[in-house]
């Protein structure tokens, strides 16, 4: 194209947009939660505690789902532990929580589960790993214990193979297998291969035993993120159960937001994952919710749901030496969160509301009409005014010393008149 071309208008050649088709998936009942079956991606997450503590798990379960998580998995690996499960369960209803318990069994989960009807009964999915659930001639024994327990209780189970615990037996054959090979592949690509086997095999093991695709999800985890893509790939490609997505051992801090964002963003935009946790490392006394945070905003951002009003803000630049924009995004953005839990109930709807907070005026107006509500704030040099918009008209002016309250003010304005209970656009 010349820039001939380019002076003449035309209409440009239609690009696909959006995400692509979702992976067929069978939709299983986990709890009161449905995952797959065209259900929109279920954000969950894990507690750090001991669940054998039940008030601390309670309390660490009741904070995760008054973030947003709506499945939240706990460690059941001893008796202790898993005595504790249905006390922790009778906890959380007393206060109001009915978020659906995972457990997390490693090598014994068998025996718990026989021992301790109450917990088989009191959680609503189990987690298998067919990479520790047993080993040698006992592996399909106490797998299939599992799986029959799960049948008794009306329970979903997660076949969930990890490469930090893989089939060892099952690596090794293919293993050989691929070194026999005349066109022999990389020693990555056959592991690949086993964590995807792995799990299919298991779910096949299960459907034979009589647990139906609408009992089961499956998850394949690496912690290398190429790796991740390219095994969830195949597994998508290769059957309908729902997946569970996630990068195991995401690391801490910005590392793992990064990693687990770039890997699942990819899948998600790919239509490949039904549930999603962010498997971040907190930081020492750090906020265990932020894995359901991240997980939110992962899915928000890509359009996929709505779960809180989002803020854009502008980076900041030489015309933006004052931090009063700065402060004033941070302060809406605080405001915002510590009000959704009551917001949800009194204000339907308002976690579409996109509110706008810019720095100057190159773009500041521009995206201020973009949002629903938005401000422009003056960068250096400019006229110390900052226009307010409201759905892309030009609405206020504020000046002076109190330009955050009274926009803060006009943003709750704004809630109450196109959120409030009974307005059409809360009916809507």
């Amino acid at each position: 194209m010349t820039a001939a071309d380019l002076a003449q208008p035309c209409l440009p050649a239609p690009v696909a947009s959006g995400p692509l088709p979702r992976h067929r998936s069978v939709g299983v009942r986990v709890g009161k939660v449905l995952v797959g079956g065209g259900a929109p991606v279920v954000v969950q997450s894990m507690t750090n505690t001991d669940t054998a503590d039940i008030d601390s798990t309670v309390g660490q379960v009741a904070a995760l789902a008054r973030a947003g998580s709506e499945l939240v998995r706990i460690t059941v690996d001893r008796d202790e532990a898993a005595a504790a499960v249905p006390h922790i369960k009778e906890k959380l209803l007393a206060r109001g929580i009915d978020v659906p318990l995972v457990g997390d069994f490693h090598y014994i989960g068998h025996k718990l589960l026989a021992e301790h009807p109450a917990c088989a009964e009191a959680l609503d999915k189990y987690r298998i790993n067919p990479g520790n659930v047993g080993f040698k001639e006992k592996k399909d024994r106490q797998f299939g214990a599992i799986v029959e327990l799960a049948m008794k209780h009306g329970k979903a189970v997660r076949i969930g193979a990890n490469w930090g615990s893989l089939d060892q037996d099952l690596l090794t054959h293919l293993m050989d297998l691929n070194a026999a090979s005349p066109a022999p592949l990389d020693a990555r690509a056959v592991t690949r291969e086993a964590m995807v086997q792995s799990a299919l095999l298991s779910a096949a093991r299960a459907e034979e035993m009589g647990l139906g695709k609408d009992r089961m999800i499956l998850s394949a985890k690496v912690s290398a993120v190429q790796e991740l893509i390219a095994v969830y790939r195949m597994l998508a490609q290769r059957s309908d159960y729902a997946i569970h997505l996630g990068l195991t051992e995401a690391g801490m801090g910005s590392k793992g937001i990064v990693a687990s964002s770039a890997a699942m963003g990819i899948l998600l935009q790919e239509g490949v994952g039904d549930t999603i946790r962010v498997s971040l490392t907190p930081e020492p006394g750090g906020d265990r919710t932020l894995e359901v945070k991240v997980a939110q905003e992962l899915l928000q951002t890509m359009g996929f749901r709505t779960f809180v009003p989002l803020v854009a803000a502008c980076p900041g630049c030489g015309r933006t030496t004052s931090t009063v924009f700065q402060e004033l995004a941070r302060d809406i953005q605080d405001w915002i969160s510590t009000s959704m839990p009551d917001w949800k109930a009194t204000y339907p709807g308002v976690e579409n509301l996109n509110v706008a907070v810019m720095g100057c005026i190159v773009n500041g107006p521009g995206e201020s009409k973009h949002a629903d509500i938005g401000i422009s704030l003056p960068g250096t040099g400019e006229t110390p005014t900052a226009p307010v918009f409201i759905d892309g008209r030009k609405a206020a002016t504020l000046r002076g010393p109190t330009i955050a309250a009274e926009f803060k003010a006009l943003v709750a304005d704004y809630i109450e008149k196109r959120y409030a209970v009974g307005t059409k656009t809360a009916a809507e």
